[in-house]
This record gives C-alpha cells, sequence and structure tokens, in this order.
C-alpha cells in the first residue's frame, strides 16, 4: 500500500520540480509564478544574467522585509491565541479525513487524532491538571504520544518530554527538575518509571498507563488512560481558545553528551512559526503529501521537523519507534514520502548500508535537519537520488538559526540572526579577547565561536536552572552591557560561489570537539569522518586525551567494529595506511576498539567517559593500540609502554 500523492520514482528519472524554500517564498508569498525558473537555476549553481540577479536581489529584499514583519508579530505573541492545539483544531475542521499519521499498524485522520487528544485533555482535568502545571510524557514513536502531547497543550498546561531510553537517576533528575504534576507513560517504558516512582513518590493517580497495542496490562501503580475510551468527552476543550503563542509548551531537554540533561522550556510559537517554517520554507507541504521521520518525538528536529511542520501544513506524518537503516528506503517506498527529516548521523548509518542500484528509486526529492557533513553529503544526494538538502542549524534553547535556503551544498546556509563569530584559543578553551575586553571577531574563512545577540528579536529563555542559563550568556561582546547566546559551536563564513551576496556558513566542530597537539589544531569530525572511510569501521568517535609531559591533547579515536570483526582481526597495518592519509598531527595515537559507539537517544556521540579512560590499562577492557613516536603504525598498548607514558618519558 501506497500513501499520498503519486511521484515517478524510477532510478534515474528526472524528478517534477522541486519548489523549495527561497522559490516557495518567492514565487508562492510575494511574486508569483514568473520567478520559479530562475530560481531553480539560481538553486542549481547556474549564474544568472545581470538582469535577472537585480530582479531576483529586489525579491530577495522584499523576503527580508517579510522575514522583519514576521519578527515584529512575534513580539505579540503573548496576545496571539494561536497554539499547536488550535493547528490540530483547524485540521480537524479543514481535513477530518485527511491522513495525519501512517505507520506500519494504519492510518489515523486528523479527526481521529484530535478526538484522542481530547480524550487525553479531559482525562487530565478531570485529575486536576490546568493551565501551567507541567506533565511528563514517556513514551515511544507512536500515535498515543501525539495524541498526549496535543492533550496537555490544549489545557495550557506544559508536556516535559522525556527521553525514552533513560531510566535510574538521569530519569529521576528529569522529572524532578520540571516538577511534573502528572506522568503519562507508555506499556513500553513501564518497567524504567517503575524503578524509580518510589524515590519520586508517586501515587496511583500520579501515573497514567497507555497500553501499547496488544500490551494492555495497567500496573497497580499507575490508572490507565486509553485514547479510544468513549468514557472520556471527545469534544474540542474551551481551555484550548485560551492559550496564548507565548504560553510555554514543552521542555525540551538537551541530550545529555556531557552530564545529566538540561531541560528548555520551549513557547507555542517555536512550533507554530517552526512548523510554518519547516512546512513552507524547507519542505514545500500540502495536505496529503508525507514527511518520514524516525528521529524520536522527545526531541526538537523530529518535533518541528516532523510533527509541527505536518500539523501546519495538514500533511501527513509517517512515523517509525525506531530508525532502522536497513528499512529506511523501503519504507519511503511503501508511505510515498516526498520528503523526510534527518540528523547527520542517520545519513550516516544509511550510507554505510549496503549499495544497491535500486537505492535511488525511491519518492524522496529533498530532506531537511541538520549534522549532514560535508564528506558524504554529495555522494549521499547522487546515491538515493535527493535533489535538495535544506540544512539546518540551531539548538533547543539557543537563539540562532541557520537555514540553507539556496540550496548551496556543504553548509548550513545563512542567517537572519545578528550573530559575531569570536576568535577562540581551541587549546585554552577559552575566548580571545583585545586590550578593551571586547571579544575579537574571526576573519573570513576562520573558525569561530557562534554567537547569537539576545534581544526582543531574539530572546534566550534558557533553562530551568538559572545558574545553566547564565553560563550560556556572554557579556560584552562588542559593546559593553550587550548579551550574547554562547552556542559552545565553532562555524566559519565560506564562499560558495554567486549566492546573490549573502554570506553562507558552514558548522565546524563543538567546542571541546576540537583540540590542540603539535601546535596544530585538530577537528574531532574530520579525523572521525576520515577513519570511518576504512573498510570494516562501522563509526569513529575521536577526542583529545592528555600525555604527562607534553602539551595540548593527543588524538584517540574509539573505533565501533562489527563482532565477528573483533573476532577476526581489524587488518591494523592497512587501517595504519589508511590513517596516513591525514596530517601527521591528526594522526590518532589511541586507538580503542569496540562493538558499538555510546550515543544518546538522538545519536549524538557520547565522549565524557571515554575521555575519563582514555588509554589507561587499568580502566578499558577493550582491545588498545598506539602508534608510538617515530613509528608508521599501530601496535597494541602493553603494559611496558603504557607505563613510559604516565611517567612523561615516551617523548610524544
Amino acid at each position: 500500500m501506497r500513501y499520498g500523492s503519486t511521484r515517478d520514482a524510477r532510478a534515474g528519472a528526472p524528478r517534477k520540480g522541486h519548489r523549495g524554500p527561497f522559490s516557495l517564498v518567492v514565487t508562492a508569498a510575494l511574486v508569483g509564478p514568473r520567478r520559479s525558473g530562475v530560481l531553480s537555476r539560481l538553486r542549481s549553481g547556474e549564474r544568472l544574467r545581470e538582469g535577472e540577479r537585480m530582479g531576483i536581489l529586489k525579491d530577495i529584499s522584499t523576503v527580508y522585509r517579510t522575514i522583519s514583519a514576521v519578527r515584529a508579530a512575534r513580539k505579540l505573541g503573548g496576545d496571539n491565541l494561536m497554539s499547536m492545539g488550535s493547528l490540530m483544531e483547524d485540521n480537524a475542521a479543514r481535513h477530518a479525513d485527511g491522513a495525519a499519521v501512517v505507520t506500519d499498524l494504519g492510518t489515523t485522520s486528523w479527526g481521529e487524532l484530535n478526538a484522542m487528544s481530547n480524550r487525553v485533555a479531559d482525562a487530565l482535568s478531570k485529575s486536576g491538571v490546568g493551565h501551567g502545571d507541567c506533565v511528563g510524557l514517556f513514551m515511544h514513536n507512536r500515535v498515543e504520544f501525539l495524541a498526549s502531547l496535543t492533550g496537555i497543550v490544549k489545557l495550557g498546561a506544559v508536556a516535559s518530554l522525556l527521553n525514552n531510553n533513560l531510566e535510574g537517576p538521569p530519569l529521576v533528575h528529569c522529572m524532578k527538575v520540571t516538577e511534573g504534576k502528572r506522568f503519562i507513560f507508555g506499556a513500553e517504558v513501564g518497567d524504567a518509571l517503575d524503578g524509580v516512582r518510589e524515590e519520586l513518590s508517586l501515587t496511583p493517580a500520579d501515573c497514567l498507563y497507555v497500553p501499547d497495542g496488544d500490551e494492555d496490562s495497567c500496573p497497580a501503580w499507575a490508572q490507565r488512560l486509553d485514547v479510544h475510551d468513549a468514557a472520556l468527552n471527545a469534544e474540542n476543550p474551551a481551555s484550548t481558545g485560551k492559550v496564548k503563542m507565548g504560553d510555554a509548551a514543552v521542555y525540551l531537554f538537551t541530550s545529555g553528551t556531557t552530564g545529566l540533561p538540561k531541560a528548555a522550556p520551549n513557547r507555542h510559537e517555536r512550533f507554530v512559526l517552526g512548523g510554518k517554517a519547516v512546512a513552507d520554507l524547507a519542505l514545500d507541504l500540502h495536505p496529503g503529501e508525507v514527511v518520514y521521520s524516525t528521529l524520536p518525538l522527545y526531541h526538537g528536529t523530529g518535533l518541528i521537523g516532523g510533527y509541527s511542520s505536518a500539523l501546519s501544513a495538514g500533511a501527513t506524518l509517517a512515523l517509525r519507534r525506531k530508525f532502522s537503516a536497513s528499512g529506511f528506503i523501503d519504507d519511503a517506498r511503501k508511505f510515498n514520502a516526498k520528503g523526510f527529516i534527518y540528523i547527520g548521523e542517520l545519513i550516516r548509518y544509511l550510507m554505510n548500508t549496503e549499495q544497491r542500484p535500486s537505492d535511488a528509486d525511491n519518492p524522496l526529492t529533498y530532506c531537511w535537519g541538520n549534522g549532514l557533513r560535508p564528506d558524504i553529503w554529495m555522494d549521499f544526494k547522487r546515491r538515493f537520488g535527493v535533489d535538495v538538502v535544506t540544512e539546518f542549524y540551531g539548538s533547543s534553547e539557543g537563539n540562532i538559526v541557520f537555514i540553507n535556503t539556496l540550496n548551496r551544498d556543504r553548509t548550513i546556509g545563512l542567517t537572519g540572526n545578528k550573530i559575531f563569530l569570536a576568535k577562540y584559543d581551541v587549546d585554552e578553551d577559552e575566548i580571545l579577547r583585545d586590550d578593551s575586553g571586547r571579544c575579537i571577531p574571526a576573519a573570513v574563512g576562520e573558525p569561530g565561536l557562534c554567537l547569537g545577540l539576545i534581544n526582543e528579536d531574539a530572546p534566550f529563555d534558557g533553562y530551568t536552572n538559572e545558574e545553566a542559563t547564565n553560563e550560556k550568556i556572554l557579556r560584552d561582546v562588542k559593546v559593553p552591557g550587550d548579551r550574547y547566546f554562547n552556542s559552545g559551536d565553532l562555524i566559519k563564513q565560506v564562499d560558495v560561489g554567486f549566492a546573490l551576496g549573502i554570506p553562507h556558513y558552514q558548522f565546524v566542530d563543538r567546542v571541546g570537539d576540537t583540540f590542540r597537539w603539535k601546535g596544530e589544531n585538530v577537528s574531532t569530525n574530520e579525523v572521525g569522518e576520515h577513519l570511518s572511510g576504512f573498510p570494516g569501521i562501522d563509526f569513529a568517535n575521536v577526542y583529545g586525551v592528555e600525555i604527562p609531559g607534553t602539551n595540548g591533547r593527543a588524538g584517540m579515536a574509539a573505533i565501533s567494529v562489527p563482532p565477528e570483526q573483533l573476532e577476526s582481526g581489524l587488518d591494523m597495518s592497512g587501517l595504519s595506511t589508511h590513517a596516513a592519509g591525514l596530517p601527521p598531527y591528526a594522526r590518532p595515537v589511541f586507538l580503542r576498539l569496540l562493538t558499538s559507539v555510546d550515543t544518546t537517544g538522538t545519536m549524538k556521540l557520547k565522549k565524557t567517559t571515554l575521555r575519563t579512560e582514555a588509554f589507561h590499562l587499568d580502566r578499558c577492557s577493550d582491545p588498545l593500540y598506539v602508534m608510538k613516536p617515530g613509528s608508521d603504525g599501530y601496535e597494541p598498548l602493553d603494559e611496558s609502554h603504557y607505563q613510559e607514558i604516565v611517567a612523561g618519558t615516551a617523548r610524544y
């Protein structure tokens, strides 16, 4: 069975013209269809005649004036009665029978999904939940998650979206910091909640159990919540009409790559405007069209890119509980998905699958997401027949957004925010300032720490923890008293050829993911990408470790290899030769062989534990290898050489 509109997806067949981000805004909203051909040529990289260029520049100016008007409207967000719940009710009224969500289990219409959410709102209201209260939501990707989320926000309550991989102390931490009044949980995560409920002093009235297919055994310590329960009111609650764009909608948590996750409150405007931006500017969604997402709904990329965009356009969200590299393209064909939502690691896993001649035989035309690495960008587009990659850059809590609206390969695109790229000393892990105490701007092409000006147009709401919020604010950047959000990321301005004179940017690395060795800056991502190209390696997690008696940090790579590869032995001689393709200072000194790479629920790499264990034989049970001084090959790290290293006599 195929869902949505049909499309010629034969391998190698020309695809229908895609009205991408800028062409959609300009042609549909501002100047009509007459410039669509010009913008298609622009997006393909073709140079335009002078007259065409001037016309486009004039239109772009209009676009920016429109963006400014949107920013001004945001200031009225507190008085604008629009929310995720009101969008749901609009879709139920206009597209009641239209497909809202499709999964392997079937199709749910907008009318049905709205009724489910209303029953959740009714159940919560009867349990005492009202405007401003927090409700924890702990569940896998499924229709009931969306119904529960929307039901919560229809009351003006705030949904705390808990990572469904959490258990024990991290789960307790996340539940405590958001002070949930009730917790909705799926049967599939019941054991994890059961393990912490006594520590949280949860009563049966606090825990609302949602069945999962055939699994419908509500424990004695919870109450059953069935989104199909006829005893609950399926009519739209009056509370929806009182929810404002400026009201808090959800708590999104940072990924927890370093320490415990932090909760960031997000307003309805982020999902209303963000969903519209993705639907209109990136995916060009319309009712009946399908966007496919396997990303967790508790994370901003999956929630805004998938659910909010479908909600904004009345389109269809094809949903899978968890990402499957082997099943991804088959799902896209089955659901007839026009676009999909990604993060960089998802693309990397797709590229690691066995290549097939039929890979490009799919309905996918474009994708929206972040973290696609430059080294595989073009190969990915060619292999899977994807025409447009709308890469964006942003964070759950940040006030900076970049978007690749002109389809410039290997970039995060342009930004309408007021940013400052500050010179950064990666060795000392500090921002460089001049004699007057002001930050020094990075030159064009030079990586700089990306800072976003905090003002009425670009507020920074921060976290639930005031101390953590203040740590992300940098003051006196350009002038005394100014305030900037510190992204923690290194970004550089790049030359992308003719792009209407608009600066474009490229993501370089996370601060702390760049280290200095032998007097040179080493990008962990670049080294990891190179090592991952060697046969037998699934993934390489690269980080810097300190060696006694040396300056800076030496490179170390935790390499993920299949168990059978580990048993038969990785070709270390070949890997040594492959590593020689890197500059000498960038070649990892140490290797650690793993059968899996530790990641967060959103597939971000965890490095804290790896850095702490480093190359220490008494902390690591995995095979360790070293490239000794003067050598060009890796060999097992033995006790004798290890003692030389820790004694500072190894002469690195």
